[in-house]
């Protein structure tokens, strides 16, 4: 006769950072608010783990939104057929308009304001960095195919771009999104070099 085995609730106590950041990324993308303790319990850690991984609430949260950023923009880019500045053009407005429809960036704002916008925004800060970087790959991987020569070095490009999808989607005004993708669209074909007429 099999005994029935009694399990304790939550998952084991051998969680992973890497598990961390999956539950924080999947209550970010249902638009729940990232709670540490929360977290923590449910995969059966202590608090005091998941600081040891990310320093504060704040680091997690910024590791929830560079790494889906990352993702975000090499997928877009993966989605968008072509080469050259156009379907770099083409791949940013996907990934813009993406962007504006996430839930989870509209709870943050609507929520945590002032901290969300500190956290996308700050140069210093744990995403703005991890961004230009990955447009700047974007923008390297084009150069390198022969495909495309930008009219500033791919880094400050990229770090153009950056600072203007954040100006024209993220308003610090009570309503959290702009998401003025269509202006959005045309300064960062002339920052591109690039001909939508």
């Amino acid at each position: 006769m099999d005994v029935p085995v009694k399990r304790g609730r939550g998952r084991p106590a051998s969680a992973t950072r890497e598990q961390v950041l999956a539950l924080a990324t999947e209550r970010f993308l249902a638009g729940e608010r990232i709670d540490v303790q929360s977290i923590a319990r449910d995969l059966g850690l202590a608090r005091t783990t998941v600081y040891r991984w990310f320093k504060d609430r704040e680091a997690l949260v910024g590791e929830v939104l560079a790494t889906l950023t990352e993702r975000g923009l090499a997928s877009s880019r993966l989605e968008t057929p072509g080469v050259g500045g156009l379907a770099l053009l083409q791949a940013l407005d996907r990934f813009s308009r993406e962007i504006v429809r996430t839930r989870g960036l509209r709870a943050l704002l609507s929520q945590e304001r002032e901290r969300a916008l500190r956290l996308m925004n700050s140069t210093g800060g744990p995403v703005h960095a991890r961004v230009v970087a990955a447009v700047e790959r974007m923008i390297v991987s084009e150069v390198e195919a022969g495909d495309y020569s930008p009219p500033f070095a791919p880094r400050t490009l990229a770090y153009a771009i950056v600072c203007v999808t954040n100006a024209f989607l993220y308003d610090d005004a009570v309503s959290g999104i702009r998401g003025d993708t269509e202006r959005l669209y045309e300064v960062e074909a002339a920052l591109l070099g690039v001909s939508v007429e």
